[in-house]
């Protein structure tokens, strides 16, 4: 895995979002970032040109650039992120090819350290191994026990005792397991300890490895949370620049996403054409009401064409559709988000339809809407148990086969009691596309049993797309001036989202 600390973003402050780039303005915006950054005003954007092949060499640059640029991105976005153990199943290929090579090499130790006289060939390797692990773990402010290390595990004179047969591995695994002991986070302070009491050389030698390898990747975590200020301060021009260098050598890179904003403009303009005014459904604003048309009444707002391509993803069907190129890196967030989302509608879609049947009173009482997580029967037996402890007249067989009915047609696409909350929920959620009116957004009417819900994923959606607008948004505008929209004036607002 590529270091996280081996390339830093650029360190020099600027803000290409800041001030969109007028046309003669480009060299300036380049002279500013030192030439740290390419200047993406505008971009340059993928020429009709055939797709040049590229080498193995390349390609294989490219795709440790994508690895590093991934692991930047994911660690400014994902604040819980960190590395953690691979652990294949028992039973998977790898499992077995894995424990049948550690098995055969472990065998082979025992059987180097059983002969007369003691032959401590892989001993040697395997401790150059470990003390190299455990200089890879100092800070620099450890300078003194760096020096401790290197006189106790010096290699040239363990491989002199070696030869003459006076090699103390016990004496050099006890100094071991100190060291670690001191460089360990508190969480493998048991581990160590426990190591202390193995008397078998070669299973203590594969235990020492086993939990260095889990510091080595704690000593990861830790650098990547030191890294983590310094990455969000400048992860926007890092990610700008990054991505302009693939752009160079994949020329094709943003098709996906150009079919994406044709997609959304098409929708945008439909929209604009059959309801100019975009009036609110039942008091909740439309979902594109940020931007939705440009001074222009023909032409629709590059701010209104983006936002719609954003609330498009929380519909994407993967098997007609390929995500945009911008947007690979958040896929699995935002499928993540669509996901809760579905689940929310269906939620507040049963909370609707078992209020309006068994009369909104039954629903204050502390715990219910925690029960209807399940649908039909489920749901009808928790109504009748709930009317019969708060005293309530007992269920008619007409309302409990309404109610049954009822919740069952949700399920199917053309529902119009989950139509109605699904676009009460993407409309809520559009709101949050704009990171200034998230505080001041209204909740719809209806969705107050799911109100804390939907306000976590409202952030979660806007914070990703933020990040994504900072980033991507030159090339989003030079996609829209080009091929989306073209001929349009400034006036119309497209120098800016």
């Amino acid at each position: 895995m590529p270091n996280p600390g081996e390339e830093t973003p650029p360190s020099d402050g600027s803000d290409p979002q800041s001030v969109p780039c007028r046309p003669g303005k480009a060299r300036q915006a380049q002279e500013s970032h030192d030439g740290d950054v390419p200047s993406l005003c505008p971009p340059q954007l993928p020429t009709s040109s055939p797709p040049r092949v590229l080498s193995m060499a390349e390609l294989l640059e490219t795709a440790q650039e994508v690895s590093k640029m991934t692991i930047a991105h994911e660690i400014v976005v994902n604040r819980d992120f960190k590395l953690q153990e691979v652990n294949f199943s028992p039973s998977s290929l790898e499992s077995r090819v894995k424990e049948t090579l550690h098995k055969a090499f472990w065998d082979s130790l025992k059987e180097q350290l059983s002969a007369s006289p003691p032959d401590y060939t892989h001993v040697i390797q395997l401790l150059q191994e470990i003390k190299e692990t455990i200089l890879s773990l100092l800070l620099p402010r450890h300078s003194r026990l760096r020096g401790q290390i290197e006189e106790a595990l010096d290699m040239e004179l363990i491989t002199q005792e070696a030869e003459h047969g006076a090699l103390d591995i016990p004496n050099l695994t006890m100094y071991i397991l100190g060291t670690m002991a001191m460089l360990c986070a508190p969480i493998r302070d048991e581990e160590v300890q426990r190591l202390r009491g193995v008397t078998d050389p070669v299973q203590l030698l594969r235990e020492i490895f086993r939990v260095l390898d889990l510091m080595k990747m704690d000593m990861v975590n830790f650098t990547i949370q030191s890294l983590r200020p310094h990455l969000q301060d400048h992860s926007v021009q890092y990610e700008q620049k990054k991505f302009q260098e693939l752009l160079a050598k994949l020329p094709h890179s943003l098709d996906h996403t150009t079919e994406w904003l044709h997609k959304a403009a098409a929708e945008v303009s439909a929209s604009s054409l059959s309801s100019p005014s975009h009036p609110e459904v039942h008091g909740s604003p439309a979902p594109l009401s940020l931007g939705a048309v440009s001074r222009s009444s023909s032409t629709p707002s590059p701010m209104s064409v983006l936002n719609q391509g954003y609330m498009n993803l929380l519909r994407w069907e993967p098997s007609l559709e390929k995500y945009p190129e911008t947007l690979l890196m958040d896929q699995a967030r935002l499928q993540e988000v669509q996901l809760q989302v579905n689940q929310l509608t269906i939620i507040a879609a049963v909370l609707l339809v078992s209020s309006s049947v068994c009369g909104s009173a039954l629903f204050s009482s502390p715990g219910f809407r925690e029960a209807l997580l399940d649908i039909s029967n489920h749901v009808h037996q928790e109504v009748s148990e709930s009317l019969l402890q708060l005293g309530y007249p007992a269920f008619t067989s007409d309302k409990s086969a309404s109610l049954k009915g009822q919740i069952r047609s949700i399920a199917e696409d053309d529902n119009a009691v989950r139509s109605v909350i699904e676009q009460r929920i993407h409309s809520f959620l559009s709101l949050h596309l704009s990171p200034s009116a998230q505080n001041s957004c209204s909740l719809p009417k209806g969705l107050a049993p799911i109100q804390e819900e939907l306000l976590e994923v409202g952030h979660r959606l806007g914070s990703v797309i933020h990040h994504n607008r900072q980033v991507y948004g030159p090339y989003y505008l030079a996609i829209l001036k080009k091929v989306v929209l073209p001929g349009a004036e400034p006036e119309a607002g497209i120098d800016s989202f």
